[in-house]
Order: structure tokens, then sequence, then C-alpha cells
């Protein structure tokens, strides 16, 4: 943020003194792009004080995100003035590196314009409502960037900040979706958990003896811990009987948000189809494999009898834990891309608050976080309530072979290496900047590229599971697509992921439901096709030079800007199509 500077007054001289003359201003300097970087992440630090926190940046650790109507008119306005100011930037002239970071919040500006005024994410989905204040306490709990005591007291600032995100949910969110409710009923309920049970926990140890902060503390949890207990009833009893909203976003705000987030200019109809003929060369591929395997049994068997191996549900962690040194070790021998750290992440089961349909995720500290950085590898274990046909179905996906190919994209060399790449990255906004078809691209494109340079030793079961992954996410494409253009149901979006993708049914259900409020979860797919296309033109420009470690290298240490921009880092001059 710009400070101003006071200039010390100047005082008369006293008669009979020569008059010393007062020297003119200096000329107003011209608006730099790196003074309008500063104030677009002011603002949105601001405007989502989590976002703050997760980068390392700790100005706004007492508060949470304001979402009244009137804030997000706020927040419209401001982002229309962001506008007008980055668009006379760029009619002027910036450096090479500015104007592709001016490019990148452009279309990160537009994005969130699109989201707020015309697909009305505000007014339809509770969800962010419900799910800022605990994912905002718990960045604050896990992550020692201050003593225990001093995170306290920003906790209990969150705390008193939360009543009204609630109450600007019930003001807002009138008639979601079914799906967008039902998610919401699951993060209220885990969030109950989390503010009568973990929370407390954690608060008498951080207050330690300091006997008025923990009565603080009980003082600004407990109408929040009940808050979220009459928001679960609400959403039981009141949203969820009139929620009849429609989830699809329509053909148009599609394309768009593929446009203003990654950067994409493919005409749907093209787009639908490279997603259904990379389907199909998976599946010709997985069946190939599952021939090698076992040629009696279908492709589906042979899966099936893969899947049966797998841990139980309270084995979950320390057998993903049993698969860092693996990967780890795999990448050094190979010398496929540097590892610039020896610290590993953390293994944990995802928090409840945070089990919105997902199996595995990384949870690392932002770019700007200079001493809080452990990160978190969570993995989610089925819930205590569910049947057991159903315990077993999730359990499935973590199957031994299976497990291997979730850390390549979790951990090694996917998003943790991403993460121990982040100070590398060299401005401030490719720090902060982050798309799905570079940062999922990458992680998805890391499983098929570990398995080609050989992991697992040629053994086609880890090809095999490799070759599931990529199903999911081809899915994942297709469904995306069908369900926000083409009338698609929920239900038939599950079927899909079952007869196309070979998932089984729980996880078809997640997944697709997943697509309602993730419309362009094709990132994944999408994203690993745009790198390998990177990686062969860049071969071909290397030539005899040409190293997979340092392709790789080059490309990590850019930041998460879509493919078009990297293109344009990696292949200077170069004007080719990302696919």
């Amino acid at each position: 943020m710009t400070s101003l500077r006071l200039l010390a007054p100047l005082a008369l001289l006293t008669a009979g003194l020569s008059f010393v003359p007062v020297p003119p201003p200096a000329a107003a300097q011209p608006p730099t792009f790196a003074a309008f970087a500063d104030d677009y992440y002011a603002a949105l630090f601001a405007w989502d004080p989590n976002q703050a926190t997760y980068a390392g940046v700790h100005d706004f650790d007492t508060k949470l995100a304001d979402f009244s109507a009137d804030n997000i008119a706020h927040r419209v306005d401001t982002l229309k003035r962001l506008q007008a100011r980055l668009d006379t930037l760029r009619g002027g002239k910036l450096t090479a590196a500015d104007s592709i970071d001016a490019d990148a919040l452009d279309h990160a500006v537009r994005a969130e314009l699109l989201d707020t005024e015309v697909i009305g994410e505000w007014k339809r989905n509770p969800v962010p409502y419900l799910g800022k204040p605990a994912e905002g306490i718990d960045l604050l709990m896990k992550r020692s960037f201050a003593p225990p005591a001093d995170r306290l007291r920003a906790v209990i600032g969150r705390l008193k900040a939360t009543p009204p995100l609630l109450a600007a949910m019930k003001a807002n969110v009138q008639n979601p979706p079914k799906e967008f409710a039902d998610l919401g009923l699951i993060v209220a309920k885990g969030s109950v958990g989390f503010f009568r049970t973990d929370l407390p926990t954690w608060a008498k140890t951080a207050a330690g003896n300091d006997k008025q902060l923990l009565a603080e503390f009980e003082a600004a949890n407990r109408p929040v811990a009940d808050g979220f207990d009459a928001a679960a009833k609400w959403i039981e009893t009141d949203l969820l009987p009139r929620a009849k909203g429609n989830y699809a976003i329509g053909a148009d705000a599609f394309m768009k948000k593929l446009a203003y987030e990654e950067m994409l200019d493919i005409p749907l109809d093209r787009l639908l189809a490279i997603g259904e003929a990379n389907l199909k060369k998976d599946q010709e591929a997985f069946a190939a494999t599952a021939k090698l395997i076992d040629p009696k049994k279908t492709p589906q068997e042979v899966l099936a009898s893969l899947t049966e191996d797998h841990p139980k549900p309270e084995d979950l962690v320390a057998a993903t834990r049993g698969t860092i040194e693996r990967t780890r070790k795999f990448l050094l021998d190979k010398g496929i891309v540097t590892v610039p750290s020896e610290v590993r992440p953390t293994i944990a089961e995802t928090p409840a608050f945070m089990r919105t349909g997902g199996f595995a995720s990384m949870d690392t500290p932002g770019a700007f976080e200079t001493k809080a950085t452990e990160a978190f590898y969570y993995v989610t274990p089925p819930e205590v309530e569910w049947d057991v046909k159903r315990k077993v179905e999730h359990m499935r996906q973590f199957n031994k072979t299976s497990l291997d190919i979730i850390t390549i994209h979790e951990a090694y060399p996917g998003h943790y290496l991403q993460f121990l790449f982040a100070r590398q990255y060299p401005t401030k906004v490719r720090k902060l900047y982050t798309c799905g078809t570079n940062v999922e691209g990458w992680a998805h494109y890391a499983e098929q590229m570990c398995v080609e340079e050989g992991y697992g030793a040629g053994d086609p079961k880890v090809r095999l599971a490799m070759l599931h992954e990529a199903l999911w996410r081809d899915c994942r494409y297709v469904t995306g697509i069908k369900l926000h253009t083409a009338g698609w149901t929920v239900e038939q979006g599950k079927q899909f992921f079952m007869t196309e993708g070979y998932v089984e049914g729980e996880g078809a259900f997640q997944e697709a439901r997943r697509g309602t409020y993730n419309p362009t979860y094709l990132y994944y797919t999408l994203g690993k096709l745009q790198i390998y296309k990177l990686r062969e033109d860049y071969q071909k420009a290397k030539g005899v030079a040409f190293t997979l470690r340092a392709f790789h290298d080059e490309f990590v240490r850019q930041g998460g800007l879509p493919i078009k921009l990297i293109r344009r880092i990696m292949l200077p001059g170069d004007t080719g199509p990302t696919l």
C-alpha cells in the first residue's frame, strides 16, 4: 500500500536575513504497474482477509470477509475502478514482465465480475459464507507465524466477525440449487464440531495461564458454535425445502469463465470434441493395460481386483505417509525436476468442515509466509455415519497402487513441489496468482509423466492406476460441459462417471455433484494437454539442448499463470495455439 510522506513545515525567516527560495515541487511520477499491483492486492486482501492470511500477509488476521449486499456492491465498484486504471496502464508502455502480469490481473478482474454480476454466486451458494469462518481460523491455528496467544487474539477477532457473515447468508441466499444447499448442510454440521470441540481444545493450550484471554475466547466462540448449529437447522428446515435453483450457468457464462480464468479461446464444440477424444484414447489404453494384467477379465474386473487392496480408514494417514519417500526418491534418482527443500509435508485427515466431496488435497502456505512454512497433505476418511458399502467404496479410491499416484499429484512432483518453488516466482503477481489449467494441469501431467519416465518400473498395475485417475479427469471434462451447457442432471453425470470412467457409485456421485459448483473442472485434463503441447514445442525450440529437468524447472518457477502466458515466457515470440 502506498504511504504518504508528510513534509516538515517551513518557518518564515526573521527580517534582515536573506530569503531562501523554496524549490518547486518534483513532477508527479507517472503511475506504475507495480503500484497498481500493490493496490489490487491490498483491495483483495481487505475484501477477503482469509486470502491475506493464506498468502502470508498478516495485516488482516482479525477480520473476515463482509459478504453483505452493500459490501458486495462496493467490491464491484472497486473492481471497475481497478479495471479502468489497468486499461490505462495497458494502453501505455509496459515491460515484458509487467505486460504478462497485467494480462493476468485483467483476466482476474473480469473473472470476479463475471462471478459476482452475471453468475451471482453470492446469491445462490451458502458454502462460501459457511466455510470462511472455520477456514480463516484454521489458518491461524495450524501455522505458527506468531506466538499462540497472539494467534488466539486474532481468532477472537474472526469469531466476532462470524455472526454477520451467517446473517448475510440468510439475507442473500434465497433460491439455491438443491446440490448447493446439501453441501451447505455438510459444511455447517462439520463446522459445529470444529467450533465446539477442535477450536476450544486448541484455545486452551494457546491461552496458557491467561485466564482472561481464555474467557474472552469462550465468550466469542459460544455464539458462533450456536450460530452454526442454528445455520444447519435453517438450511435443513427452511433453505432446502425451497432450494429449486438451477446450477447450470449456461454456455455463454461457461465459455467466458474459461476465457477469463484460463485464457482459453477454443469454441465450445471443439472443446468438447477434444475432451471426448482424450477420454476414448485413455479408455483404449486402459483396456490394453488391463489385458496385460489379466487377459481373462474385463477392464472393470481387473480394476476391481486392484482396488480391493486398500487400508482401513484408521490406517489411511499412515498408509499415505509411506508414499512420500518413494515418490520423492524417484524424482531425485531420475533427475526429473529440482527438489529445492528437504522438508516434507505433514499428512493428516481432512478437517471436517473441508469435506465437500474431495478425497485428497494439499494445503500449503503462501509465498509471502516467512515463518509458518508448514504444509498439510490431507486425505479424507469416510464419515462415521455412512453405511458399510459406502465406506468401502470410498476407501477403494485409496488402494495401494493408486495411493502412489495420488501422492505424485498432491506432493511430489505435484502441488507440494509447486509450493517449494513459490519463493522463486519472479514477481508479486506470480507469487499470488493461480489458475486451474496450470496448477491442477501440472499435478495431473505429473501423474502421467512420472509413469512414462519409469515410476513403478513398468508394472502395468501402476500404469492402470494412473490411467484410472486420467479417466476420472476426462469424465470431469465432459461432465462439466454437459452439466452447464447441455442440461445434464447430477444423476446423468454420475452414470457417466460410472460407465465411462469406471468410478464406483459413491465416488461417481461426489464427482458429478462437484461439477455443479465447479463448472470448469475440466482444467485438469485441459491443462495436462496444454503442458504436453508446450513441452513438445519447447523441445523443438531447444533442440539438442533440451532436458526434461530444465523444462520442468523453468515451468514450475514461473508460478500459476495461464498456459498461454507461460508460453510467452518460455517461448519468446511464439504465437502458436496452446492446444
